[in-house]
């Protein structure tokens, strides 16, 4: 199956005041998802059929996630699916530092959308079961949105979203799926109990300290990248003992 033969079943999400921006969010969220991968080429021809869209539409859609750096456009090739370097990676974790680690700083009492956190880690532990890998780093994805979301701002969440969608596509091209995604499941669930009981502080502690070793090990991973053969992000090869970014 191809990344876009499902992509009909979306068509019911653009409604009869289908835009460009209804469009590109259907394919921010297919990205944080996991179903394109970074490189593939997106065909004008699969997407439109399948959303029921104009190329005019599409087109837009595809300039909007130029823009938040999703896709790019290959001149006489057509659009891809953004490759992340590690400068890239590098600055979207400085982004969520700042971020993410405020917005649940400010926390004093148990947050408003608690229960869209506790269904995220529960979707993560769903997934592990079913051994639905793709779906455990959806699960993380998220649990992070959930987090922003605590803010009640929307140009946050629109933030979050893009920078989160972005992360995916680095985490999308790591061989060991498993490896890269479970062992923070528990951490997901640290900063849940952190934040059920109010405690802004420690929670952003948690959080912290999970995003400082999540970006230590993608500069790892992008060293080991730089001195392979087929430069090819991977973890080591015994992960038990270790964390892994999400």
């Amino acid at each position: 199956m191809t990344s876009t033969e499902d992509l009909s079943a979306d068509r019911a999400l653009l409604g009869r005041t289908s835009t460009a921006e209804r469009v590109a969010g259907i394919l921010r969220a297919r990205i944080s998802a996991g179903y394109f991968a970074p490189g593939e080429r997106l065909t004008e021809d699969e997407i439109t059929k399948a959303l029921g869209v104009s190329r005019n539409t599409l087109r837009e859609a595809f300039r909007l996630l130029t823009h938040e750096r999703l896709l790019v456009h290959q001149l006489n090739q057509g659009m891809f699916v953004r490759k992340l370097d590690l400068v890239d990676v590098l600055d979207l974790y400085k982004v969520r530092k700042h971020v993410q680690c405020s917005v649940v700083r400010a926390v004093t009492g148990p947050p408003a959308n608690l229960g869209a956190l506790t269904e995220a880690v529960r979707l993560g532990e769903r997934a592990i079961d079913e051994r639905d890998w793709r779906g455990l780093g959806t699960a993380n994805i998220q649990f992070h949105e959930a987090l922003a979301a605590i803010a009640d701002s929307p140009r946050i969440d629109e933030l979050m979203r893009g920078v989160l969608a972005e992360l995916r596509l680095v985490f999308h091209v790591m061989t060991d799926v498993r490896w890269f995604h479970e062992p923070y499941l528990r951490r997901n669930r640290e900063i849940l109990a952190a934040l059920g009981d109010g405690d802004g502080l420690l929670a952003e502690r948690l959080l912290h300290e999970y995003l400082d070793d999540a970006e230590q090990q993608l500069r790892d991973a992008y060293a080991r990248a730089a001195s392979s053969p087929t430069g090819e992000l991977t973890g080591p090869g015994k992960p038990a003992s270790q964390s892994t970014p999400d």
